[in-house]
């Protein structure tokens, strides 16, 4: 909220005073340096056919953040991640803030700039989608096909944006993004993507916090309209508008125990008029709804375990959810739903170790037989085991 420079005034600080002809400098003496390394196994209850289930990557990823204050009032958390399947590093999540405090009304006022590249990666909870359960993930068991674009545009925008927060209460945030295209030639063509913003896309966030006694809570509202081209920058335009309502409750129970609850609904209405055009989708309006829930408990700082609860459903569409073995659909359904459950523990505070296993009982509109191909919403079953170095 504050720019990620909570602690600048710890840090010692080059300045030099600014003159008629004379820039000044507000620079931290040191890097806000760090990283990561996540190892993990994984391995699905019926194997993808053709391929070693049971896999251990060493690393599954690797990456270093500047995490912190630049200046006074800049900072950022800015993420560069090596991934063992692309074999490469590449932009991650990135949020760069300039960020200011005052009064208004008597009240503490802080507002400032961000920019970033991935819709909800500048929110202050974790019951949006960018920071959202789980909180650890594989990097290839089978998942649904349908998702809603606010949670579909990670690393392939920009945004520039402004936010406040009025009292510690009412936190608002609009931020405008077109696409950026991560190692495509620039100018792009939009050949290749699936998503080519026309025009700015909005995304906008309104959210009211308030602490009682022991317990936080969180309700709010986001969403996000897009223009969109697919494999094109010009022509016909799918449109695509996001509403989602979100909340979530912190409650401190027993000395340091933290029992939280977190949910999200997003409600998408597209009209898909390019790729009906290309054959990739059936005329009319489409909708999807997708809704996220979970409880936690952590146990001090040292323990904490989770369960959540996902459902997707939506237009049946044969053309836009197609039939393919294992990521296909055989009636065009987008429905999915199931379960997550995690434990973690931290031996120290920059080890983690997590447990985590997800359960299907629909996959892409069906419990068997799901994609025409035989195979079974449980046959994605996933157990998932990581241990994340953090320094």
């Amino acid at each position: 909220l504050t720019g990620y420079v909570d602690r600048a005034d710890e840090t010692k600080v080059v300045k030099a005073d600014g003159g008629k002809k004379r820039a000044p400098l507000d620079l931290l003496s040191t890097l806000p340096l760090s990283a990561w390394l996540e190892t993990s196994f994984t391995s699905t209850k019926t194997p993808v056919p053709g391929t070693q289930n049971g896999t251990i990557e060493l690393p599954q990823d690797i990456s270093l953040f500047i995490s912190g204050a630049w200046t006074s009032h800049v900072g950022s958390f800015m993420q560069v991640t090596y991934d063992t399947q692309d074999d490469h590093f590449s932009m991650d999540n990135t949020d760069i803030r300039y960020a200011n405090t005052t009064k208004w009304g008597g009240k503490d006022f802080v507002y400032g700039l961000n920019l970033n590249n991935n819709p909800t990666v500048e929110d202050l909870w974790n019951s949006t989608p960018a920071w959202g359960f789980p909180f650890v993930a594989d990097n290839w068991a089978p998942t649904p096909g349908a998702a809603p674009i606010v949670t579909s545009l990670g690393q392939d925008v920009a945004g520039f944006g402004g936010y406040m927060m009025w009292n510690n209460h009412l936190y608002a945030d609009a931020t405008l993004y077109r696409s950026g295209h991560i190692g495509a030639s620039q100018p792009t063509d939009g050949v290749d993507f699936g998503y080519n913003i026309r025009g700015l896309a909005p995304y906008w966030r309104v959210a009211w916090q308030q602490l009682t006694g022991k317990t936080q809570y969180e309700v709010g509202t986001y969403g996000m309209h897009m223009r969109s081209s697919p494999g094109a920058i010009t022509g016909p335009e799918d449109s695509y508008t996001d509403y989602a309502f979100d909340a979530q409750i912190d409650r401190t129970v027993v000395r340091t125990d933290v029992l939280s609850w977190r949910a999200t609904y997003i409600r998408e209405n597209s009209n898909l008029v390019a790729s009906t055009a290309l054959g990739a989708a059936s005329p009319g309006s489409h909708h999807l709804n997708t809704f996220l829930t979970n409880a936690e408990y952590h146990f001090g700082n040292k323990y904490s375990g989770s369960i959540g609860w996902f459902d997707t459903s939506g237009t049946v569409d044969p053309l836009l959810f197609t039939q393919s073995a294992v990521s296909g659909s055989a009636n065009g359904d987008p429905r999915g739903s199931g379960y997550i459950a995690n434990f973690s523990v931290w031996p120290w505070q920059n080890l983690q170790l997590s447990a985590q296993y997800t359960g299907y009982t629909k996959f892409n509109g069906g419990s068997t037989n799901y994609d025409a191909a035989g195979r079974n919403a449980n046959g994605n079953n996933t157990v998932y085991l990581v241990a994340r170095f953090i320094f």
